[in-house]
């Protein structure tokens, strides 16, 4: 699994961990749905560092609580096309 694949995984169990849409993570968050939704669905494969802290502050939680779940533990590097 990619860190990013990870990282969608962790949002949509958080998400429903603390049952809440993606429209109320939007709301708590302020991260646009666009930029929310892109990312969930993959057609952006990165996400910004500080995206992701607003992302968890509209769980109400840290970045360390968010990163301290084995599913980080092993994550492969992203492949580059090039």
């Amino acid at each position: 699994m990619t860190l990013s694949q990870a990282i969608r995984e962790k949002i949509k169990l958080t998400l429903k961990e603390k049952q809440m849409t993606a429209w109320a993570l939007f709301k708590a968050s302020a991260v646009p749905c666009s930029t929310i939704s892109t990312f969930m669905t993959g057609k952006t494969e990165l996400i910004k560092l500080d995206t992701l802290l607003h992302i968890c502050e509209g769980f109400e939680i840290s970045l360390g609580e968010f990163f301290s779940d084995p599913i980080f533990d092993d994550v492969e590097q992203e492949k580059n096309d090039e």
